[in-house]
């Protein structure tokens, strides 16, 4: 995801992807995602709408934050995974720590999962970011398969463990006294079923 490059003058970025972030949700949750204009959050920022896209490239992008970074971090997190551990368990660790937030900013997470999972007109775009999630654990699979991404085991692992992801997501949010970490632990065990013990 692109961000803005301090000029060569030394003047400081006019804002920054936090800042957007912050301004946005506080509108959404005063007015709604779908009333809230992407020139309402130029002006909460205080920037103009290619300042702002330079840092997003539109407004449903906004709720999911830095995703490419995320998904980096994800790939990394698979990769570093010992090569000896059971393919089902490697995927499960991969996905609950990609999953783990800090006591400090798990409240600020389901306020962003309570969005994308609940706004209607997010989904089309949310498709679109399932996808490449999805996509980082059939590469992982694949590789430790000695498949492609596109191959039949590799896509389904990708949609399964999304599917029992997103089974957590929408229990934790129903039960706010609830763990994700736990949640996922438990929806997660299901994958040792499926792929048994395949390395």
């Amino acid at each position: 995801m692109s961000t803005v490059t301090q000029p060569s003058t030394g003047r400081p970025p006019a804002t920054s992807q936090a800042a957007i972030e912050a301004a946005a949700f506080r509108l959404f949750a005063e007015r709604g995602f779908d009333e809230t204009t992407v020139d309402d959050i130029a002006e909460a920022v205080g920037v103009g709408r290619r300042t702002l896209f330079r840092y997003f490239p539109s407004k449903y992008d906004i709720p999911w934050g830095q995703f490419d970074q995320s998904l980096s971090y994800f790939g990394a997190t698979l990769a570093a995974m010992p090569n000896d551990l059971p393919l089902w368990e490697a995927v499960h660790r991969g996905v609950v720590l990609f999953n783990t937030f800090d006591a400090d900013v798990i409240d600020q997470h389901r306020e962003r999962m309570t969005l994308i999972l609940k706004t209607p007109s997010l989904q089309a775009h949310s498709v679109l970011m399932y996808a490449q999630w999805r996509l980082v654990i059939a590469q992982y699979v694949a590789d430790r398969r000695g498949l492609e991404p596109t191959d039949a085991l590799p896509l389904t692992v990708g949609h399964v463990s999304l599917a029992l992801a997103i089974s957590s997501y929408e229990q934790w949010l129903r039960q706010p006294r609830s763990s994700l970490t736990s949640l996922l632990e438990t929806s997660l065990g299901s994958l040792r079923t499926y792929l048994g013990d395949a390395s």
